[in-house]
């Protein structure tokens, strides 16, 4: 998001215009031409669709709230748990008044500090309320709520090297993907793409489990280990860091791929892409790379690899490049 100054009742307006619609677009009865005004509002200012992200995520945190069964009504009105739902969210979001506010951190419902970033163009060092540090890699974002028993991120899409600050009746938690890392203070690497999920850790000790929902099928990672999972990973792949390794590479500006197969260095290369590059087939996969390149220049790396490959380029039905291995080429008919 691009940075800009404004006045304090300006602000205002748009958080107060956000809660609105967050609201509207959640009720029943919201009409198809307030939606066609929400989203006339919503692309009118990239702070406009900032503030409504901001406040889904809290809007989000009344998924916490304690279920309650509906009692009898007339089969024309909401179910009391959603009513119940929709009128904290409503009061936290619309009204800020000071008891509901205190109620829902008391009850860790709601947290007392919530932090948005973005890394656009170059990579970016961040300060969390809670003192953590945290660098960003390129296209990267991530979210910081502070509730009364836990720090929790989500990391939204890209990279990020965290330095926790250390309170270990807080623990810190990291959301990426279908999983998430648990730990009270250390050093270490998330890295997402799509539904991959890549930790690595320098100091201390997490805790990486591949299904948020449930923290007894995870792995309990040391200094040089590294975790993976994607989506419907029961248990997250562990493995020992070599010496040589390159993943944190992107903390100096490279991207370093140490004859890679195009297999596994697509995805890293895709991560800084705008639109990702596709494999033809399995042999196409199986070619290997290597080199050093600047982040900045990954985007120019992909026309120039026939020339270092035995592959040409073609582009699929939604617009993707694909690399082909040299063989027969396809036929025109």
């Amino acid at each position: 998001m691009t940075e800009r100054t404004l006045s304090e009742a300006e602000y205002d307006a748009i958080t107060d215009a956000a809660a609105h619609w967050c609201m509207r677009l959640h009720a029943d009865d919201c009409t198809d031409a307030e939606r066609l005004a929400f989203k006339h509002w919503h692309d009118a200012d990239p702070l406009h669709a900032f503030e409504y992200e901001a406040m889904l995520d809290i809007w989000g945190t009344a998924e916490h709230l304690p279920r309650v069964e509906p009692a009898p009504a007339a089969s024309n009105r909401r179910p009391r748990a959603r009513r119940s739902r929709l009128a904290v969210a409503a009061t936290v979001l619309a009204l800020g008044l000071p008891l509901a506010a205190f109620t829902g951190w008391n009850l860790g419902w709601v947290p007392n500090a919530y932090q948005r970033f973005e890394a656009g163009a170059n990579v970016r060092q961040i300060t969390l309320d809670d003192g953590s540090q945290v660098e960003l890699n390129l296209g990267s974002e991530l979210v910081f709520a502070n509730y009364k028993h836990e720090r929790r991120v989500t990391l939204k899409k890209g990279e990020a090297f965290f330095d926790v600050s250390h309170d270990k009746q807080h623990p810190f938690i990291v959301r990426a993907g279908q999983g998430q890392v648990r730990v009270t203070g250390t050093r270490f690497n998330v890295w997402l793409y799509q539904d991959q999920v890549k930790v690595t850790l320098l100091e201390g000790s997490v805790w990486v489990t591949s299904n948020k929902a449930s923290n007894a099928n995870g792995a309990q990672l040391s200094p040089g280990m590294q975790a993976s999972y994607k989506a419907g990973d029961y248990q997250p792949q562990v493995r020992e860091v070599s010496a040589d390794d390159n993943s944190l590479a992107w903390r100096n500006g490279k991207l370093i791929l140490a004859n890679l197969a195009l297999s596994d260095a697509l995805p890293l290369i895709n991560r800084y892409l705008d639109h990702p590059v596709m494999l033809a087939d399995n042999t196409t996969g199986t070619l290997r790379i290597g080199g050093i390149y600047n982040l900045n220049e990954v985007k120019n790396l992909v026309p120039s690899l026939p020339k270092v490959l035995p592959v040409y380029l073609t582009q699929n039905k939604d617009g993707n490049l694909v690399l082909n291995a040299i063989g027969p080429r396809p036929s025109k008919n």
